[in-house]
């Protein structure tokens, strides 16, 4: 019986990111397409705003907070202090 691997970035495909500085002149995209290479796995992009400003991106750096955000932000949220937990207060 051959072993099955597991699906890298499963739910990669539909899901939406908030560049936190500009991309291509826009901040919200999302995944439509994704390619395996070898041990890569790259997603291509498609601004929500514009539908011809689309790029393939390694899906690792979309893990990088610093880079992108899972969903999509106002800049009012990207701002925001995070808030602290309940726990916390």
């Amino acid at each position: 019986m051959a072993k099955k691997t597991k699906q890298r970035y499963p739910h990669l495909l539909g899901s939406k990111w908030t560049a936190t500085q500009k991309t291509w002149g826009w901040r919200h995209f999302q995944v439509v397409n994704r390619r395996n290479e070898g041990k890569w796995v790259f997603a291509e992009l498609v601004s929500s705003c514009d539908p011809t400003t689309r790029f393939w991106i390694n899906a690792k750096q979309l893990k990088d907070k610093e880079m992108w955000e899972a969903g999509w932000k106002t800049l009012e949220e990207m701002n925001a202090a995070p808030e602290a937990p309940f726990w916390q207060e």
